[in-house]
């Protein structure tokens, strides 16, 4: 087939790499001038580093140098990936600059994609026609900045709001008065970068969240409490079974009080009840909508007075007085602002589908309706691959894409429509009462990440091994235990698998 796929991050570089595997001919169009998606050096802000170990974060037949940090930066994940897409021959398939501006169907499933040169946007459009579709532009494609009032005019003046994806040169907040909004990990991680060099910097926190330390009293690396099985069966998924129904039945107490260690623990270690930053729910609640790492030096800043939050608060508006620029919090209180960041989330949106496929793929909340997280029910030839926010994101992506092309190749059996609606609405309802409406559209699958891999190798037919299992259960997953999945579907549909990686091209490094 020929098969165009839009992005060139984990789950479009993936999606290549498998799909071209199994004989199919790919194109990739990314509007960024290198590969890479959320880690692009366009969207890189300062301090930005993996929320996972290096060890885990890999695709499962391509490690990461041996001398990268345990927590790569956002510049390492790039080069890595740039590696990938070298190593696997996938760059003369790559389109860079390049953005699809309109899609539609034009009946067999087949779609026509319509580009531009991200260099003249204004320019002529390139068309051609593909036997499939498949969106990997990510669910962190663009950025959400709230339209404060009085910004028109704090800009006018000098002042300069944006998001935190867009915030890439350090030097911008030297000496200035910093607002920064949000108190995820891309905010936390922002003020605490750009801290020793403001004249002031404050944290506005809507509400407080758990933040997980890097590693426990200083000892206890943080993948083997959430990167591991256990980790994940702590949290009560939507479907019960085998130890997890222990957990949540008759051996809750002995869950609910590793949960309160965890969180007794944290407390102390982060000092936040001295810092008056502990957050009003419960430590179980870390899993609702996102799992954030504490920014080292974070707390620290706080305490020393670098770094002020803003507990409970909200900017109501922006305005300039004698030349100096404010902004008014929902708390009464005024503060000083010449550059406001806000780490204040995305919009998942895929603008090059018209308003008609969109309603037809999402409900009326906006709600993507996407059986496994892949595929739309009723719609030929359009897919999705990475609309699946989890710890694991490159896994996902790597055996969503095996996924697809088990389907591809008429190998995978979908259930019916009616099953597949039944399925999506039983699982948008349980996000909706878990995470009270936050997960990003039905896109966020934190903290179930292996869960939704098993339920995709259950459908390939191709489940992990007991032993590997109980393995996931004591230990942080790794990455290569999946490699033999696409060896064994390779070999289902008569193809022979390339040779994995075993040491990283100088390139990378």
């Amino acid at each position: 087939m020929d098969i165009c796929i839009v992005g060139a991050g984990f789950a479009g570089l993936s999606a290549a790499k498998v799909l071209k595997a199994f004989g199919h001919r790919v194109t990739v169009f990314e509007k960024e001038a290198d590969v890479g998606g959320v880690w692009s050096r366009s969207r890189r802000y300062p301090g930005l580093t993996t929320q996972n170990v290096r060890s885990t974060y890999a695709l499962s037949d391509f490690p990461y140098p041996a001398d990268y940090p345990e927590w790569p930066s956002g510049e390492q994940v790039q080069r890595y990936l740039d590696a990938y897409a070298k190593h696997f021959e996938l760059m003369p398939h790559i389109h860079l600059r390049t953005q699809v501006m309109a899609s539609r169907p034009v009946g067999d499933g087949r779609w026509e994609v319509s580009v531009v040169s991200a260099d003249q946007p204004d320019g002529p459009l390139s068309t051609q026609t593909y036997d499939q579709l498949i969106v990997c532009n990510g669910i962190f494609s663009q950025p959400m900045v709230p339209e404060y009032p009085g910004a028109a005019e704090f800009v006018a003046a000098g002042g300069r709001v944006c998001h935190t994806s867009e915030f890439t040169n350090l030097d911008e907040a030297k000496g200035k008065h910093v607002l920064v909004i949000g108190y995820g990990k891309s905010s936390c991680d922002v003020a605490q970068s750009l801290s020793s060099t403001t004249a002031s910097m404050t944290v506005v926190a809507r509400s407080l969240i758990w933040k997980v330390p890097k590693k426990l009293m200083n000892v206890l690396n943080y993948k083997h409490l959430l990167l591991t099985r256990l980790g994940e069966g702590l949290f009560r998924y939507i479907r019960l079974r085998g130890f997890e129904r222990f957990l949540h039945g008759v051996g809750k107490p002995m869950r609910d009080s590793m949960l309160s260690s965890v969180q007794a623990v944290v407390t102390y270690q982060c000092k936040l009840k001295q810092l008056n930053l502990l957050p009003e729910l419960p430590f179980e609640s870390i899993a609702r909508s996102t799992v954030s790492l504490v920014t080292e030096g974070f707390y620290e800043s706080v305490a020393a007075g670098r770094i002020k939050v803003a507990r409970n608060a909200s900017v109501q508006r922006l305005w300039v007085q004698d030349g100096q620029r404010w902004a008014k919090l929902s708390t009464g209180e005024t503060v000083r602002a010449d550059l406001v960041i806000c780490g204040t989330g995305w919009h998942q949106s895929v603008p090059f589908l018209s308003p008609e496929v969109m309603r037809s793929i999402t409900d009326e909340n906006g709600n993507f309706l996407l059986y496994r997280s892949m595929v739309p029910i009723g719609l030929k030839g359009l897919s999705f691959n990475g609309y699946n926010s989890s710890f694991f994101s490159q896994l996902n992506a790597e055996v969503g894409a095996l996924w697809l092309a088990d389907l591809l190749g008429h190998k995978l059996k979908l259930p019916s429509e009616a099953q597949q609606r039944a399925t999506v609405a039983e699982r948008l309802a349980w996000m909706e009462e878990r995470t009270n409406g936050k997960h990003s559209k039905g896109t966020n699958i934190i903290p179930f990440s292996v869960h939704h891999i098993d339920e995709l190798l259950d459908d390939l037919k191709l489940p992990l091994s007991p032993l590997v299992r109980f393995k996931q259960w004591l230990a942080p997953v790794d990455p290569r235990d999946y490699a033999r999945i696409t060896t064994a579907l390779l070999a289902r549909h008569g193809q022979k698998a390339s040779r994995p990686a075993t040491s990283r091209p100088s390139a990378v490094r």
